[in-house]
């Protein structure tokens, strides 16, 4: 796992989080400030879908390109680079509500049967050339077999494109539903309309798994205008948060000389002064990512992510006693957010003082109740409990973390190892068994 702690951003490899292939495999970024203005704009989403929101799993990618897509059932997954290349929240709540639209229509079970019956027909393609070589006629026989990939593709996008119109269809209801203006949705595909005439190559990974046709935004567009003439306009608020989403993610992503360069110091706006405070941290200019971040949390005591930056620069200095009260700050403001806790708990274990472990504990356990499969969180409670030499339950915490990230025989190693020294009457005794059981190879070979 590789962890950018500036913003407690923690990138993980895509293993037990997801299970959509990723080209660059660059990871999932998670951040409890940009999660957060996510989940206000898609939980009512969600829920005009007849959605639970806890159910649906959101993540944020990694990665400039534009894309969004959803895959291993109600998982939404987001690209930071379509992030920032939203210029409006409508547009990125328009692909959202898109992207539910494909959950709503189960298209990861169609995408599924299209695919096969894509192969099925390029499986009869080679059928019948090699019929047409043994009846005699070899030419005609290879440009059947040559042409099979272009016949079960043309298989596959007939399905495609009706997904893609039901999709459209269902996100503009949710739209409406939730009195969103539809315009976003439109101009997002207008505005990336030239897609199309790029090569294969070229183009953003949206738009090859979401082709735009002149006829597909004509029908949305009919329909997104009546929508949004009864929609309400876009809060002030969630402008707000989409322009600190983009501050934040620049700041963090992009080099600093680029993030000087969008945010000059003639900018003073919320979003520019949170962008280069964390590029002077980037830049390692403690000093001025201090000041900054210092100046931000005197004009807004209240926002937990300034106090979050904050402790979060302290401690990659080494100046562990000093980032444990801006870390307290920020889960005092926002008890609600797990990585908060992790940040806290982290700083407090470094001590290696007995009660800020005996803290540094049950923040973690805390955080582990709100988000089960959280692989740091479990890593970091694995180092409290091997620091109050807890032995078993440190085993049984790395069984845990080797099970969220989906790394079976690491679980199944250090699940039997936390069961030689654990009782089994207790939970601990018996969460152990539990997955040396789940995870043995002899019963898993057996079962495949």
């Amino acid at each position: 796992m590789k962890t950018f702690r500036t913003l407690a951003l923690i990138l993980a490899g895509l293993g037990g989080l997801a299970s959509a292939p990723m080209a660059n495999a660059q990871g999932v970024i998670r951040d409890a400030e940009i999660e957060g203005i996510l989940r206000s704009y898609s939980d009512p989403i969600f829920e005009a879908a007849g959605l639970k929101p806890s159910d649906v799993d959101l993540f944020i990618i990694s990665d400039p390109s534009l894309n969004a897509f959803v895959a291993g059932g109600q998982r939404v997954h987001l690209n930071t680079g379509l992030i920032m290349a939203s210029e409006r929240p409508e547009e990125l709540k328009g692909v959202i509500a898109h992207e539910t639209g494909h959950i709503a229509g189960g298209h990861n079970v169609t995408r599924r049967q299209a695919m096969e019956a894509g192969n099925f027909t390029s499986m009869i393609s080679i059928g019948l050339g090699v019929l047409a070589i043994a009846a005699g006629a070899p030419d005609a026989g290879m440009a059947l077999i040559g042409s099979a990939p272009q016949f079960g593709l043309l298989t596959l996008f007939k399905y495609t494109r009706n997904e893609e119109s039901s999709a459209d269809q269902y996100g503009l209801t949710f739209l409406e539903k939730t009195g969103q203006s539809a315009d976003g949705l439109v101009a997002f595909m207008e505005r990336f309309r030239y897609q199309e005439l790029m090569s294969e190559t070229r183009r953003d990974p949206y738009f090859r798994s979401h082709p735009v046709s002149t006829d597909r935004i004509g029908i949305m567009r009919s329909r997104a205008s009546d929508i949004s003439a009864r929609a309400s306009p876009q809060s002030e608020e969630s402008l707000n948060q989409l322009a600190m989403m983009k501050a934040k993610l620049v700041g963090f992503l992009q080099p600093a000389s680029r993030v000087f360069s969008k945010y000059p110091k003639s900018d003073t706006s919320i979003p520019a002064r949170y962008a280069r405070a964390i590029a002077a941290y980037r830049a390692l200019d403690i000093k001025a990512a201090t000041l900054d971040t210092q100046a931000l949390i005197a004009d807004f005591p209240d926002n937990p992510y300034y106090h979050e930056l904050m402790g979060q620069i302290l401690f990659e200095n080494g100046r562990i006693m000093e980032s444990i009260p801006p870390h307290r700050r920020s889960v005092e403001l926002a008890p609600d957010q797990a990585l908060l806790k992790v940040n806290l708990a982290r700083s407090l274990s470094e001590t290696k003082d007995a009660e800020h472990l005996k803290e540094a504990e049950g923040l973690l356990i805390d955080a582990l109740v709100l988000e089960r499969e959280n692989a740091f969180a479990w890593n970091q409670l694995a180092r409290v409990y091997a620091r109050q030499s807890r032995v078993g339950d440190a085993d049984l915490a790395t069984a845990e973390e080797a099970y969220a990230v989906g790394d079976i025989q690491r679980a199944f190693v250090f699940s039997r190892r936390a069961s030689s020294k654990l009782d089994p009457s207790t939970p601990n005794g018996r969460r152990a068994s539990d997955i040396a059981a789940i995870t043995d190879p002899r019963l898993n070979g057996r079962r495949s």
